[in-house]
């Protein structure tokens, strides 16, 4: 069995830490890797998309969504970031220019409520997969994995599933063990409600690191990953407790429309297997 067999799984879990953001009407251009200091490179595995189609003309009636390419994820050497020492106790005080930073990427956050979009993941075998996500705040989200994956995940407000259509089997996670029960929620302050680690921004992106932390399961981070001109979600990257890294980029973002409620009914009769 492949390693990405064996991880999808675990690769979709990770998928669903996320963000959301609002978008318009516009291409989102290709992400270039962020300086050298920052130590990020471009992910490889797949080539470059191509260029944005053109916008609309002014003329154009009725105005039409410009479909955006699919970006190409960058990324960050986290192990570099923090040191090979995952258990060290870290005391992080950060400075007025750095809380600002994280106050303005909350208030973004918690202004989001509804959410749909298209999403890139490269998983830490350098995998790519694409797929469509589904979001409703308080705590709900679906993320469905485009052909041949049979991977779905949804959480229902309660709890995450990864279901397996070709198996027929799905794995339960209460959705409170899973750092979802901060990103799902209606308001969030980084600063209070979770344990932010790292505060950064450049010409490209403003970052900020979380590190989640739980006796059994060990320490995992989620870096997300915000525009510095638009204020918008790009990525996030999330890295669990055996190191490795699961990157997502979303794009082609509406939060016109509400998601139908049934999107994120979970059925615990069909499917057999699994966890709890």
């Amino acid at each position: 069995m492949s390693l990405a067999r064996k991880t999808l799984p675990r690769l979709a879990l990770a998928a669903v830490i996320a963000a959301a953001a609002f978008a318009e009407a516009e291409a989102v251009p290709l992400p270039r890797p962020a300086p050298k200091a920052r130590d990020m490179q471009v992910a490889t595995s797949e080539p470059a998309p191509a260029p944005a189609p053109a916008a609309p003309s002014a003329s154009s009636t009725p105005r039409q969504r410009v479909a955006e390419p699919a970006p190409n994820p960058i990324l960050p050497a986290l192990k570099k970031l923090f040191g090979n020492d995952s258990a060290a106790p870290r005391v992080q005080a950060f400075d007025a220019n750095q809380r600002a930073l994280a106050a303005k990427v909350s208030a973004y956050l918690s202004s989001v409520q509804n959410l749909s979009g298209n999403f890139v993941q490269v998983g830490p075998d350098g995998s790519r997969t694409t797929g469509t996500f589904y979001m409703l705040k308080p705590g709900k989200i679906r993320f469905e994995y485009d052909d041949p994956s049979p991977i779905a995940l949804v959480a229902d407000g309660t709890s995450v599933i990864v279901r397996d259509r070709r198996l027929a089997t799905q794995d339960v996670y209460p959705l409170s063990q899973t750092p979802l029960r901060y990103l799902l929620a209606s308001h969030i302050d980084l600063l209070k409600d979770t344990n932010v680690t790292g505060i950064s921004a450049d010409d490209l992106y403003i970052s900020i690191t979380i590190e989640e932390k739980q006796a059994v399961t060990g320490t995992s981070r989620l870096t997300l990953m915000v525009g510095a001109k638009d204020d918008k979600l790009k990525q996030w990257t999330v890295t669990d407790p055996q190191g490795y890294d699961t990157t997502v980029a979303v794009y082609n973002l509406d939060a016109s429309k509400k998601p139908d409620p049934s999107l994120f009914k979970i059925d615990y009769t069909t499917y057999q297997g699994g966890s709890n």
